[in-house]
């Protein structure tokens, strides 16, 4: 739990801080200091909108059922699934062309006005803090309360993540972020294989979908959930020494689908894709 939420944070962390960071590497490059507090405000706001739909999650489930909690942790699952998927193809697909876009946007809401400014941050970094928030609940569901593991995961990789952005800024560090992306690309499609089927649980739980009493394997001998061993296959992937046969053949599915397709080359891809963010200096 404790590492794929850490990864998660520090994943989603990364994008919205190399997002902030090549808003302010262009205000400050073409000497437009004064706009700063408005990009600064614009994520502010984002950041605490991203809090606010976290904890609204969080009071809505505890106000509900047994199986109503299990349709709505299940499903919130599932959306979270579709985020992090939607991330992930989205920085494969966008990381080569992402400065440009967001210098061209950034210079358009200049033109427009402070509140286009402030529109522009907010937007860039609301993308990033809503996933990250749906993300966190339905971790926190998987956790099954009383434990602060999901949060300290997500806080570690956001931590991580304004460090590494930071040292990036400055010039003080140089990473390869087309081979980063993809290698955490990697491990979250098994993160999320594991989300998605801890979804489809929760809605077998909650008589939605069928076949909760129908197992695939019964390992929880082998694998006792109390186990160093189970806690770490159950906080990194989700895994279920008690898995049905929907969940297994939905963890299969995704990962034979997604991984294949995140993997393939980019056509006309002729050199490693990078973001330049120090642009400043």
């Amino acid at each position: 739990m404790l590492f794929s939420n850490a990864l998660i944070g520090l994943r989603e962390g990364l994008e919205a801080v190399l997002v902030v960071s090549i808003l302010v590497a262009f205000l400050v490059r073409t000497e437009r200091r004064r706009a700063l507090p408005l990009v600064w405000g614009g994520v502010a706001v984002a950041v605490a909108l991203s809090v606010a739909v976290g904890a609204l999650l969080t009071y809505t489930a505890a106000t509900l059922s047994f199986e109503a909690q299990e349709a709505f942790g299940g499903t919130a699952s599932i959306i979270a699934v579709c985020f992090v998927t939607g991330m992930i193809f989205w920085m494969r697909r966008a990381g080569r062309t992402l400065a440009a876009q967001l210098r061209g946007q950034l210079d358009e809401a200049l033109r427009l006005g402070p509140v286009a400014v402030a529109t522009v941050a907010f937007l860039a970094v609301g993308r990033e803090g809503m996933e990250t928030a749906v993300f966190f609940f339905s971790s926190v569901q998987s956790a099954g309360g009383g434990t602060a593991l999901p949060l300290l995961g997500f806080l570690i990789g956001i931590a991580l993540s304004i460090v590494l952005g930071a040292l990036l800024y400055v010039g003080a560090v140089r990473i390869n972020l087309s081979k980063f992306f993809t290698a955490t690309g990697v491990l979250l499609v098994f993160v999320a294989a594991g989300v998605f089927a801890y979804g489809v649980h929760d809605l077998q739980e909650a008589s939605v979908l069928p076949g909760l009493n129908t197992l695939a394997f019964d390992v929880s001998a082998y694998v006792p959930p109390t186990s160093w061993y189970g806690a770490l296959l159950k906080g990194i992937f989700n895994f279920s020494p008690q898995t049905t046969v929907l969940e297994a053949v939905i963890w299969v599915g995704y990962v034979v689908i997604v991984l294949p397709l995140f993997l393939r080359p980019h056509r006309g891809a002729t050199r490693p894709a990078s973001i330049r963010t120090g642009e400043a200096k």
